[in-house]
């Protein structure tokens, strides 16, 4: 019965050529870059338009079924409520937090009485801190967290969502304790004959480790330029080096000796620690504010403008200061905070993460129930052998439908059927020459009520506010998350409907015939590798789902084309990927929701846009380089 309803890809559904296929496979693409870059249209009516696009295309042009489009697309929705806007919600929720209880206001004294320099405050928040944030959780949480933080230190909203977004690009592969490289290793290995995932994830590591640490030492420099131009960025060389190649040396040492999960969090404390110890020592001969801020005796000379750089338009930059809207704040003014009480606020969130996170932790991957704390809560995941019996509800092997908590992974309706066992199997099938043979497309839906990112940081929410109450401050848990809510109302709304673009056109195989276009490039498809793994990003808003829709393709054709390494392109997807971040609709929605500036996400969009084209040309140039000139340099499994 299965059988006869099974949906078979085609990529060439269009004069039966991968070229024009392609080229109608990005209409919804297209669709979405013009309404959200030229006409500049709010980001939720420029998702819901493309949505709509991807739709009919996969229905009418690729062939898919009316009911498999409808369960894709809202198969897709749900995966941008969970788990993604999940996390988003509780880590703006945790910096509204700590405004409404004043711990905030603390953390700018402190920042400032560090430096009132704008410059070493986008390297300390931006880029270190933000990395740190990756490292730790990931999935937007870096960008909302640090763009919020730099807004109420006063700069410019949507230039602080534009810098957050631009450093959140070099931490990306190995962020969430390392998931998007685990992730592909899992993929990739099967490809290469490997029946342990482990030495192709830790190959994979190092390749990417050998790729981004030049670009962690490029990104703060850039970053700066960006904000206050060459010239100003040369004035603070000794901190912008010192934080890039802190960071990038720890981050090549981890990724290839240690390993991918705690390459980031490693490399961001270190390179803040570097930070802040150089600047007891060494300040800048003049200190840099926006126009219209006061100056003080300590500033070598007048604060002018910054400068445009690099053929920019004079909005690239923030020309003025606007204070960052506060409306999260408890009323009544709270007594005053101690910058060690406020930062306490921050070690909890890492530390309960990393709590909940310790089954990923080198050496506790195996480490038993009811010991390991991520293992318990993820008690009934499907072929999870540390724990497969569920907390409630049948094992996955005898019914895997059936409600199970804490975590329920289970086919979407609309995409599946059920075979004459009674058991679910997909309605769709992968063709050549995406996979080796058909292939069902495995693309169940997980609800992991406990064990998910953004649970872990609402764990982190629920202990900081009881702190805070126990520290006498005047914060009301629900007031707060409800005002959240509503901050966060249309950016949610945002990320729902581009997942669906996104799951559309991986069902429907509009995804895979752009895949295909590329990689007919041959030679020079190590360079193609870094836009493909951009490709996905800007679809999914995740490394690791770039990873998971392109890392088995760029590991087949480099075996099809026989000179080149699949671990380099399998590499490079996650390694170009991370450069199509910014540009990603639902981290453009993030940002923008961060800095109180709903709406803007089309202005934001045509900022970035061209820092995320030259970086990813970038990654491609070093791929290049790496396949042809110095292949030794790629590492073996």
């Amino acid at each position: 019965m299965g059988i006869l309803l099974v949906f078979h890809q085609a990529y060439e559904p269009v004069g039966g050529s991968i070229l024009l296929s392609a080229i109608v496979a990005g209409v919804p693409l297209y669709v979405l870059f013009v309404m959200l870059a030229v006409l500049r249209l709010p980001a939720w009516i420029c998702a819901i338009t493309a949505m709509l696009t991807a739709a009919v295309l996969g229905w009418l042009v690729w062939g898919l079924p009316l009911g498999i489009t409808v369960g894709s697309a809202t198969e897709g929705m749900a995966f941008g409520l969970w788990p993604i806007s999940w996390i988003v919600l509780n880590a703006i929720f945790f910096h509204n937090l700590t405004v409404a209880s004043g711990d905030f206001d603390a953390i700018k004294q402190s920042l400032t009485r560090l430096t009132e320099d704008r410059r070493l405050q986008a390297l300390l928040v931006a880029f270190s801190f933000g990395a740190l944030l990756e490292g730790i959780a990931g999935f937007g949480a870096p960008v909302a967290i640090t763009a919020s933080i730099m807004a109420s230190l006063g700069f410019e909203p949507v230039t602080a969502a534009v810098l957050a977004l631009l450093a959140n690009t070099a931490p990306v592969a190995f962020g969430s304790i390392g998931i998007p490289i685990t992730t592909l290793g899992g993929l990739v290995a099967p490809i290469l004959g490997h029946t342990d995932a482990l030495s192709t994830t830790r190959a994979l590591s190092a390749m990417v480790g050998r790729q981004l640490p030049l670009f962690s030492i490029l990104i703060p420099a850039y970053l700066i330029v960006v904000l206050a131009g060459w010239r100003r960025m040369r004035e603070i060389l000794p901190a912008v080096l010192l934080t890039g190649i802190s960071f990038a040396v720890v981050q090549f040492a981890i990724s290839n000796f240690v390993g991918p999960e705690l390459t980031d969090i490693l490399a961001a404390l270190v390179s803040m620690g570097c930070l802040a110890a150089l600047l007891r020592f060494w300040r800048p001969a003049q200190i840099y504010r926006f126009a219209g801020e006061s100056t003080t005796p300590t500033t070598a000379g007048p604060i002018t403008a910054p400068r445009r750089v690099m053929g920019a338009s004079e909005a690239d930059l923030p020309g003025s200061a606007v204070a960052g809207d506060r409306p999260h704040e408890e009323a009544g003014a709270q007594p005053p905070v101690r910058p060690w009480a406020a930062y306490a606020m921050y070690v909890v969130l890492v530390v309960v993460i990393l709590v909940g996170q310790m089954g990923n932790l080198p050496g506790l991957t195996k480490l038993a129930t009811p010991t390991n704390l991520t293992a318990d809560l993820k008690c009934g995941t499907v072929a999870f052998k540390l724990c497969p019996q569920p907390w409630f509800g049948p094992e996955p092997t005898k019914d895997r439908q059936a409600f199970k908590f804490p975590d329920w992974n289970f086919y979407w309706p609309g995409t599946y059927d059920v075979n004459a066992k009674g058991a679910p199997v997909s309605s769709v099938n992968r063709e050549k020459p995406i996979v080796a043979k058909s292939t069902p497309y495995q693309n169940p839906f997980d609800w992991n009520f406990l064990a998910a990112a953004g649970s872990l940081v609402l764990y982190a929410d629920i202990v900081a506010w009881l702190i805070m109450r126990i520290r006498r401050r005047r914060v009301s848990f629900f007031a707060v998350y409800a005002r959240t809510l509503r901050q966060l109302a249309l950016p949610i709304t945002t990320i729902a409907f581009i997942l669906a673009i996104a799951y559309v056109m991986n069902f429907s195989g509009m995804t895979s015939s752009l895949a295909i276009a590329f990689s007919k490039t041959g030679f020079v498809f190590p360079f193609v590798a870094a836009f493909l793994g951009w490709l996905g990003v800007f679809l999914t808003g995740s490394d690791t789902s770039s990873n998971t829709l392109f890392g088995p393709l760029q590991a087949q054709t480099a075996q099809q084309l026989g000179n080149v390494s699949p671990i380099l392109t399998a590499g490079t997807n996650s390694s170009g990927g991370v450069m199509g971040k910014m540009i990603s609709p639902q981290n453009l929605s993030v940002g923008a929701a961060g800095v109180n500036k709903v709406g803007a996400e089309g202005a934001i969009f045509a900022r970035v846009i061209r820092y995320s084209l030259i970086l990813t040309t970038l990654v491609g140039i070093v791929a290049m380089i790496e396949a042809y000139v110095i292949p030794s340099i790629i590492p073996s499994p």
